[in-house]
């Protein structure tokens, strides 16, 4: 009787590539002891192997970020690429841009496409300050310059945009109506410093598929839906929380004789009037051509839902699932991130003065 491990073939050794040595280990001085359980690590780890705690900056710079993508509900730091100066044409070498790719777990086609923008855009996104501090160190040694911005900053006191439906003008500024019910938002024209401008689009995919006891799987219906509208966030030098016009459900009767009959006209003819009396804001419409950028380190938030079980006939049973991707998240964090730089910019102005 042939034994169990007569038939597996042996590894046939040949000289048709070269061998990639095996990984060294890391000497016993290299390792970092993490000062809750007080076990050694590799010097490469941010949060320790046995019990997640974060570990001192160790001495040997190899530390890795983790950048695990954050759930929904988490706040993060991002570290934000600042652009180099006009004059300054040093860019990084080929191996520090690997090693930045390597670090930030992009795509290089990403990284070329982030870095190639004169503003301000997100590298990496992290979980904690040190996890960010740790990659802005690391970049700053391949000659990359970043900020970190938290998640929390600019906005602490609410972490939605505050929806306007309707307008009521007069010489001096704005009454802003949240809804019907809600009281009027008295906004100067002086008080208006940004508007920042782009679109919302959400995708959504419904399923029906059929499930059978011994049938395969099959899809009995299928739909796809899309939306697409254009979205304007306003901030006054008085609430750090952005108002938001949405076209599709807010009511352009302001307008008067103006008013048109497609919403995106109508948006536009108020951001002309809002301009026209504030001619102090700043208009910024660069979210349509970075929207690209930002998908690497901003990806737009995808939600799945179930309808649950039903019986369709005796043994066989459907069930329905939706898949909705929306870029409202993404908008708002980059929204932020304009005000953000136009307070810096403000501030400045003001100390020079």
């Amino acid at each position: 009787m042939a034994k169990d491990n007569e038939d597996v073939p042996l590894p046939i050794i040949t000289n048709d590539g070269p061998v990639e040595p095996a990984a060294e280990p890391f000497a016993p001085d290299q390792m970092v002891r993490c000062d809750e359980c007080l076990r050694a690590n590799p010097p490469t780890r941010v949060n320790c192997l046995y019990c997640a705690a974060v570990l001192a900056l160790s001495t040997v710079d190899l530390q890795k970020p983790t950048l695990r993508p954050l759930e929904k509900w988490e706040l993060g730091y991002n570290n934000i690429l600042l652009p180099r100066p006009a004059n300054d044409f040093g860019d990084p070498g080929e191996t520090d841009l690997r090693e930045a790719i390597d670090l930030l777990r992009l795509r290089a086609e990403d990284l070329a496409l982030i870095m190639s923008s004169r503003i301000p855009l997100p590298l990496a996104r992290a979980a904690t300050i040190d996890e960010a501090l740790l990659v802005q160190r690391r970049l700053s040694g391949l000659g990359i310059n970043t900020r970190i911005v938290p998640d929390t900053e600019p906005g602490t006191a609410a972490p939605e945009a505050i929806k306007v439906r309707a307008f009521e003008i007069d010489d001096t500024g704005i009454y802003a109506f949240p809804s019907p019910e809600a009281l009027a938002i008295r906004v100067s024209w002086a008080d208006f410093i940004l508007l920042v401008v782009g679109r919302l689009t959400v995708k959504r995919v419904e399923l029906k598929e059929q499930k059978g006891a011994r049938a395969e799987n099959r899809i009995l219906d299928a739909s796809e839906f899309m939306t697409d509208e254009r979205v304007v966030d306003f901030y006054t030098n008085r609430e750090t929380v952005p108002y938001r016009i949405k076209a599709n459900s807010f009511d352009f009767s302001v307008l008067g004789e103006k008013k048109g009959l497609v919403a995106s006209e109508n948006i536009s003819t108020l951001l002309e009037l809002i301009r026209h009396h504030a001619p102090q804001v700043e208009y910024d419409d660069s979210y349509n051509s970075v929207r690209k950028s930002l998908d690497a380190v901003w990806p737009p938030e995808q939600q799945n839902e179930s309808s649950g079980w039903r019986r369709e006939r005796p043994g066989k049973y459907s069930i329905g699932s939706a898949t909705q991707v929306s870029n409202e998240a993404q908008f708002l964090r980059y929204s932020r991130l304009r005000y953000h730089f136009k307070v810096e910019q403000l501030t400045k102005i003001n100390h020079d003065a």
